[in-house]
């Protein structure tokens, strides 16, 4: 990976200004002042070198290779970019729990085959059984006699059925006193409707929200669908409905989504960038944000968006405005001024952190030998492993479990990180990777203190639904509305989708 290349000191040497005196001194200590001299100067540009290496290495790889880190992490399918699906982890444990290749062990002299196990389905399912009989012939025995049935083998498979369209027909029984007396009738009023005077009901119009900004379905493809099964319902149709749930009717449900997520004690949050040609006092070129806020129980988790054009404090202050509690966020400095303005608790990102060290060893090329950045990464690996261990606990076992598993491994990585620090240039990628953990590290291990707190913002960042819906549907946005309009939507899809 990356293109390497030799830093000949006779070249860098020759870069020096110094050099183009031919008139020496004929003085010992004068030349080995002047070979001092020079000596710092190769080392200074050999490390200056490097650096440009690294950085070359690390812009090379951003570019060309797979976007996700590699790695036997467990977390690892997560830090992938907005183009991969955020399910892609949950995914590769279904498929390793559904085939599990054969394990050899030896048993007393012989070799024996571990056989792979099958997830089971889950028993809410409702099930139909499908009897399958003998014929009627092969219930009988040579001699004659009728079989019993003595028993039954059932095997399961996974069956779906096809979404189903109806036509709910609202039916307004109306009361009189006379059938030809119209001036004392009375009518049931109809239910309140979210759209008023069309097609669509509550049901039709939670689909079509859901499959846009929650599953990526572009409109013209829910289009494609109802098509196949004799719907005719024009793209153009589901838009004007889609802007039509404007204000009155999301705003309210954005509003009471905030209010539960601010009064649990814990949130998450992560910026993403976006962009919109037609934002006044900005060039179509800049960029602007989508925030994501996730919180609430975690059988029940709210995620909100916000559109803003700016990545400062500011926003992070506004969407916070009233909450106590915990924080949960990677080491971007705006985050820390609502943290001091409120007295909030600040939970590190365990995530952000093994991403440094993984630019580390993709700033070093295809040719590194394996190093500290290895070891970082292998001890934040244990870390991982605990977690999975613990997935299932209640929080206070949770708690219990990372004192006695994680704790001491977080302190070897604290010796660790104070043996090796000292020698690293603290401008080398390894550099950085060490002073972000260094920095970062009350923020890290908060974790450890709360059960319920993740041991990094993946989550947050999985469940960025807008962000993936965008590089899909469109590299950008054109209005200020549009962004707010699908902040909003992406914001009601997820409840509606659980």
């Amino acid at each position: 990976m990356g293109v390497q290349y030799r830093f000949d000191c006779r070249i860098i040497v020759a870069m020096t200004d110094g050099i183009r005196d031919t008139a020496l001194p004929n003085d010992i200590e004068a030349l080995k002042v002047l070979i001092a001299v020079r000596d710092a100067t190769i080392e200074r540009l050999t490390r200056h070198a490097e650096l440009l290496q690294e950085q070359l290495n690390l812009a090379i790889a951003r570019r060309y290779s797979a976007r996700s880190e590699k790695g036997p992490s467990p977390q690892m399918g997560l830090f992938d970019e907005a183009e991969v699906e955020a399910e892609v982890e949950a995914e590769r444990e279904a498929l390793a729990a559904e085939e599990v290749p054969e394990v050899e062990s030896v048993v007393a002299g012989h070799i024996r085959k571990a056989r792979g196990y099958r997830k089971p389905l889950p028993a809410a399912l409702p099930r139909v059984d499908i009897i399958h009989e003998l014929p009627e012939e092969a219930r009988l025995t040579p001699d004659g006699q009728p079989l019993v049935v003595i028993g039954e083998e059932v095997s399961e498979q996974l069956d779906i059925v096809p979404a189903t369209i109806r036509v709910l027909r609202h039916v307004r029984l109306k009361y009189g006193v006379r059938k030809d007396d119209a001036s004392g009738v009375k009518i049931a009023p109809l239910p309140p409707q979210p759209l008023p005077k069309t097609l669509a009901s509550p049901g039709l119009l939670a689909h079509i929200v859901v499959s846009k900004y929650q599953d990526a379905l572009p409109l013209y493809r829910q289009e494609q669908i109802l098509t196949r099964i004799g719907v005719d319902l024009p793209r153009a149709t589901m838009a004007r409905w889609m802007v039509a749930l404007g204000t009155e009717t999301a705003q309210p449900l954005v509003n009471l989504l905030r209010d539960q997520l601010l009064a649990y004690g814990y949130i998450s949050m992560d910026e993403t960038p976006t962009q919109v040609l037609k934002e006044p006092g900005k060039a179509a070129t800049s960029q602007s944000y989508l925030w994501v806020q996730r919180g609430g129980p975690p059988e029940a988790p709210i995620i909100l968006f916000d559109y803003d054009p700016s990545r400062s404090q500011e926003v992070p202050l506004r969407l916070l405005a009233g909450f106590t509690g915990i924080l949960q966020t990677d080491g971007y400095a705006a985050y820390g001024a609502v943290v001091r303005a409120q007295g909030l608790i600040h939970a590190g990102c365990v995530a952000h952190c093994r991403r440094k060290f993984d630019e580390v060893i993709k700033s070093q090329g295809k040719h590194r030998k394996k190093g500290l950045a290895e070891e970082a990464l292998a001890q934040i690996q244990k870390l991982y492993a605990v977690e999975k261990a613990a997935r299932d606990f209640t929080p206070a076992d949770r708690h219990r479990y990372r004192q006695e598993h994680a704790r001491p491994l977080w302190d070897t990585l604290r010796t660790w990180l104070a043996i090796h620090r000292p020698g690293v240039p603290p401008q080398s990628a390894l550099g950085r990777a060490l002073a972000y953990l260094a920095n970062e590290w009350d923020k890290l291990v908060v974790y450890l203190t709360d059960g319920r707190i993740p041991i990094d913002n993946n989550a947050t960042n999985a469940v960025n639904g807008i962000s993936r819906v965008i590089p899909r549907h469109g590299l950008f946005r054109v209005t200020v509305q549009r962004c707010d309009f699908a902040a909003d939507r992406g914001s009601m899809a997820r409840p509606v989708a659980a």
